[in-house]
């Protein structure tokens, strides 16, 4: 890991001391921002307090990055505890960090991944899918089935271990042979690792659930796919709607949504995405989304 990787970790993870407050992601970004504008090589500059004074930094935010960029020995620490977990961050500089993320996310891209299980399957043509939890009968065969024709079709799934919709699409595309990326939103030195499966964390791998960390990971799901399904959607409430939402005004992936006759599908569709049905599902190749959508000028 070289001194770009071991920053960005500095700066954007608690390293297991939930006293440590690291950047936010906005504070992340206009940073990075900032730092574009200096003349000085980027990979081995060293950031002083009269460096981010230069950058317009006030004095109690100056001495705030610069403190947590010299825990360099609580990184340590951590990065073996890390290691004894299976558990390995991939930064935003890093080679192998997915391109998807920075091409439909920018500056707004998650920090740093981590990781645990097979990380070759990051970067490889992707599918995404979300939905409810509680799942009637119809979207539930809706949501298996774009699991098992990503494992067909050869489409690493992306969705987010949540009960209900998740769980029955990851689980049909593994009984089929498929690839799955998990983007959890609970400890991921908990998970256990399973072939063609890997885990990933948007933050530290010890840190516990929260609604706010679930909510936080739609923006990763509907990037790294380019096509994301959605099985079931409540109008105006839950993640799945705000999430599928986003997506539609940044154009993260092309929508698909089952055409259950529910309030929040045409609803979606009129904001850009594509009603479907289960016969649709036998070439992803072929789905097309309309040019224009609520969101377009």
């Amino acid at each position: 890991m070289n001194r770009r990787e071991e920053g960005f970790l500095l700066l954007t993870s608690s390293l297991g001391n939930p006293q440590r407050k690291p950047l936010t992601l906005h504070q992340l970004r206009t940073l990075a921002g900032r730092m574009t504008r200096m003349d000085a090589p980027k990979q081995d500059m060293e950031v002083s307090e009269n460096c981010l004074l230069a950058l317009g930094y006030r004095g109690e935010m100056a001495h705030r990055i610069v403190g947590l960029l010299s825990d360099g020995e609580l990184l340590h620490r951590y990065l073996i505890r890390g290691k004894q977990m299976c558990c390995v961050p991939i930064t935003r500089v890093s080679p192998n960090y997915p391109p998807r993320l920075r091409q439909k996310l920018g500056l707004g891209s998650p920090g740093v991944l981590w990781t645990k299980g097979d990380a070759s399957i990051l970067g490889q043509q992707a599918v995404s899918l979300v939905g409810s939890r509680e799942v009637a009968p119809e979207n539930r065969a809706f949501a298996a089935m774009v699991g098992y024709q990503a494992a067909k079709q050869g489409y690493v799934l992306i969705s987010g271990n949540a009960r209900g919709s998740d769980r029955i699409a990851q689980a049909e595309c593994l009984a089929n042979g498929g690839r799955v990326i998990s983007i959890v939103a609970d400890k991921l030195e908990d998970k256990l690792e399973r072939q063609r499966m890997l885990y990933v964390s948007l933050e530290d791998f010890d840190q516990p659930f929260s609604a706010q960390r679930a909510l936080l990971r739609n923006g990763a799901i509907h990037a790294l796919g380019a096509k994301t399904f959605v099985a079931q959607c409540a109008m105006e409430t839950g993640g799945t709607w705000s999430g599928t939402v986003h997506n539609l005004q940044h154009g993260w992936s092309s929508v698909f949504c089952f055409r259950d006759g529910s309030e929040a599908s045409y609803a979606l569709e009129g904001m850009g995405a594509t009603l479907i049905g289960m016969d649709a599902l036998d070439d992803f190749g072929k789905l097309k989304c309309p040019t224009l959508s609520l969101f377009d000028e």
